[in-house]
């Protein structure tokens, strides 16, 4: 436990800290698991809108040094990869009719 009164000060302001970090961290986990489900889904337009929701959230934790910056990286390079597969493949699925002879 704190023996100092400055330590003792500085427990209630790390837990008031935490506890406002936890929301921006939520948030973030939120909104990239609705970008994933709407990509997955096959909406990739709104997919597309939530994964741009998605990054700005990343990018405003990152700078308020919630997450750290190579973690917010991390996670939208991921969400990126998820969603320009998702758009890669109606594309591979028409080529791959217009190659099949009836």
């Amino acid at each position: 436990m704190a023996n100092t009164k400055s330590a003792i000060r500085e427990i209630r302001v790390a837990e008031r800290r935490r506890i406002r970090n936890k929301a921006y961290r939520s948030s973030a986990k939120t909104k990239i698991s609705k970008a994933e489900k709407l990509i997955f889904s096959g909406d990739v337009e709104k997919g597309k809108e939530a994964a741009r929701a998605a990054i700005s959230t990343l990018d405003k934790a990152a700078a308020k040094g919630i997450i750290h910056r190579n973690n917010a990286a991390r996670r939208k390079s991921r969400l990126m990869k998820k969603l320009s597969r998702a758009l890669a493949a109606p594309k591979a699925e028409a080529k791959e009719t217009e190659k099949k002879p009836a």
